[in-house]
């Protein structure tokens, strides 16, 4: 089957365009096959509408083909970061697929007519995590491998300090918020649950689905009105204590469900704006949903745009909010994907808990997260701040994480299952006709359901258990019992593993890892969907100063494996140094990670000795990079993307050609490594030469020959890349 190695967006995408001609042109003297699948955003918005495409422009769903081949054994998947798209984001690709001469159609925010509401469905399949928990057919094993975590020890990111005076804050709600209002049960029988909307005993069916016996189903919903109140205290507070208002969701992943919260806290924090020039705003067809930088671009045809500035600068020097970029006036409430909590809010930890206002400069910060749940891991941290101080990344131990996400588990599987309540009604839920819940929700609040299946639940236990034997690191569970959904996991977990392991609600859990850490120990944290993809940014940001270089391995429940590239999102304001500077500052180590790891489970499932000389030679060509700091600079005209990815072929052949477990391969890269290092200077002269200047990429959301040529752009480095892929 060989490997599959996704193309995607952003810097991982450009990165890809450098990497993967050298990657596959190593593997094929392995006899290892590297093909492509592209699940970019551009690529899923021609699947989803290829109707409106000629037939030459029609392409496969290639996600949905990935999403078959997971569930066989055998599969072997490298997946690198993608943009889980907000619809500013969708209407941008949308708009640069028709300039390049595809006829899809425009995202309908209010559709019309039945073709218009086709339309729509077709882009929610798009929007969010589409990705994800399709391709996620097993639990998640993310860690720092030994070689990356003493790098960092030994080469400690620059740390700014903590002040124990610091006025920063996590903010959420006390009541009313998903937390309090969750119910679950563990379903007793394979059936069909039925969602209804109930008002006055006239029941209006909104979803219909089958369940299996023993999964844990939990329903909740989030009170408005509770959410608008706690959003006009936050912002007092703000404005009492002078620190930034900032707000932490993932309207990306969370497509529902957080642009709604975000579309709230935009309305209160410019309440008068919304207030006065209502009328106007409806005119213009304005969701608040989008954020701020649709409603200032649509202003634009307003004969109001003058007044509505006004009093929107006003507002702006009354309270004090944080800012995407000082220089542009970018704030947090701009664009709903700008923001995205697991990645804000550690970058905020690490940054000496602060944020930047207005004129650019660092200020404390009231970091508002509304729901509970996971909020208080970030409090906790603080907490532990303002106890024993500044985190010191030269001597803390690791938190690696073993995180429930098959089968859709958990918040990130219930896009298809959540609802904004457009009446006020009893949300009833059946189970074979029997009601088995209930929940009262007002006008407007959003209501949930989410799924966790017994075998993903128990596979997650004994992964945990396993990464225990493999490692002797404690394993704590980050579970609450006051939880509903949780108290049902607990149970099950005390039944497979009585009391093996600690079970701490998320705060204390926090607490006690940074403990474990600050002693110079490691630990495990067994989490739930949500709080995987949490820390895996939080704790690899406070221990490496990015999340871009984790391990990240998920053994599929049947057989196969998916490896990603570590975390850290798909990182556009990198794309932006590209074009500006032609400078890609991507690291591509977790790419390195990943493709060792992917030759390991070569050799172990296809017996293939090659690819375990391969996965020898990765581990040394790593350590090497490490050792020899070739991760790409901030700065252009110093190392980059591309330059990393040069050094790591050089130490790739050299590891090869010293190597004696198989003596065609020493031989053939002598000759490679001979003329790698005979041109290491011209090389390296030949990508400088290229730097510090802008480019034009060709495109942002479609990649094609213009990015090829400028992520490739040594001429000699190619000519051996070409040399080893053409040699028999």
């Amino acid at each position: 089957m060989g490997i599959i190695y996704t193309f995607t967006d952003e810097s991982p995408a450009l990165a890809t365009l450098s990497f993967l001609p050298i990657a596959q042109a190593f593997l094929s003297k392995a006899n290892i096959k590297i093909d492509v699948s592209d699940i970019s955003l551009a690529a899923r918005i021609l699947a989803a509408q290829n109707s409106y495409l000629k037939e030459e422009q029609k392409v496969e769903d290639a996600l949905a083909k990935l999403g078959e081949l997971v569930k066989k054994d055998g599969t072997n998947l490298i997946k690198t970061p993608n943009i889980s798209a907000s619809i500013p984001q969708l209407k941008a690709a949308i708009k640069e697929l028709q300039e390049k001469g595809f006829n899809v159609p425009n995202y309908p925010d209010n559709p019309s007519n039945a073709e218009e509401e086709q339309i729509k469905e077709n882009y929610a399949k798009v929007l969010g995590s589409a990705v994800n928990p399709v391709l996620r057919q097993g639990n998640s094993d993310r860690r720092s491998t030994n070689a990356v975590k003493e790098y960092a020890k030994a080469n400690p990111y620059k740390v700014k300090e903590f002040s124990k005076d610091s006025k920063t804050r996590v903010s959420y709600m006390n009541d009313g918020d998903f937390f309090d209002n969750e119910k679950a049960v563990l379903i007793p029988n394979d059936g069909t649950i039925k969602l209804y909307e109930v008002v006055n005993q006239e029941k209006n069916e909104l979803k219909s689905f089958a369940v299996s016996k023993d999964e844990i189903l939990d329903a909740t919903f989030m009170n408005v009105e509770k959410l608008d109140k706690f959003y006009d205290e936050q912002i007092k507070i703000c404005k009492e204590e002078d620190i930034l208002f900032s707000l932490h969701l993932k309207a990306t992943m969370m497509k529902i469900s957080d642009p709604v919260l975000f579309a709230h806290a935009l309305k209160v924090f410019f309440k008068e704006l919304f207030t006065e020039f209502k009328d106007e705003f409806e005119k213009l067809q304005i969701n608040p949903n989008n954020g701020l930088s649709e409603l200032l671009s649509k202003i634009e045809n307003s004969n109001k745009k003058d007044e509505i500035l006004k009093k929107y600068n006003e507002i702006l020097e009354k309270t004090p909010i944080s800012m995407v970029n000082s220089d542009k006036g970018i704030t947090n409430l701009h664009v709903p994907s700008d923001v995205i909590v697991d990645a804000s809010m550690p970058a905020m930890l690490k940054n000496g808990a602060k944020l930047w206002d207005k004129e650019g400069k660092e200020k404390d910060t009231n970091a508002v997260i509304p729901d509970k749940t996971y909020a208080t891991i970030y409090e906790a941290v603080i907490d532990d701040l303002r106890q024993n101080g500044t985190l010191n990344p030269s001597k803390i131990g690791s938190v690696s994480n073993v995180g429930l996400m098959a089968k859709k588990a958990q918040e990130y599987g219930s896009h298809d299952k959540t609802f904004i309540a457009n009446k006020d009604a009893n949300y009833v839920i059946e189970l074979d006709g029997k009601e088995i819940m209930r929940h009262e929700v007002k006008k407007g609040d959003i209501y949930r359901i989410n799924l966790a299946k017994m075998d993903a639940i128990k596979n997650w236990i004994k992964l945990a258990e396993q990464r225990f034997e493999q490692s002797k690191e404690e394993v704590i569970f980050w579970l609450d019992e006051k939880r509903p959904s949780n108290k049902i996991m607990i149970d099950i977990i005390k039944a497979e593993l009585a009391n093996k392991f600690k079970i701490l609600k998320p705060y204390d859990a926090c607490k006690e890892s940074l403990r474990i850490i600050r002693s110079g120990k490691n630990c495990i944290s067994a989490t739930g969907n949500v709080l995987r993809d949490y820390l895996t940014d939080l704790f690899p940001i406070l221990e490496l100063g990015t999340s871009a270089k984790m391990l990240s391995i998920v053994p599929m429940l049947n057989g196969g494996a998916m490896f990603e590239t570590g975390a850290g999102g798909s990182a556009p304001k990198q794309v932006e140094q590209v074009i500006e500077e032609n400078h890609l500052r991507w690291d591509s180590l977790g790419e390195f990670l990943a493709l060792q790891s992917s030759l390991e489970y070569e050799y172990i499932h296809n017996k293939n000795q090659k690819a375990n000389v391969l996965a020898q030679a990765f581990d040394e060509a790593i350590s090497n990079y490490l050792e020899e700091n070739k991760a790409p600079s901030r700065k252009a005209k110093e190392n980059d993307n591309r330059t990393s990815h040069f050094y790591f072929a050089l130490y790739l052949a050299n590891a090869l050609a010293k190597q004696n477990q198989d003596m065609q391969l020493q031989s053939f890269f002598k000759e490679v490594a001979d003329k790698l290092n005979k041109n290491v200077d011209t090389i390296f002269n030949e990508f400088m030469q290229e730097e510090g200047k802008k480019v034009d990429l060709g495109g942002y959301y479609v990649l094609g020959q213009k990015a090829q040529e400028i992520m490739r752009p040594s001429k000699t480095l190619n000519d051996i890349i070409n040399f080893i892929k053409e040699s028999k």
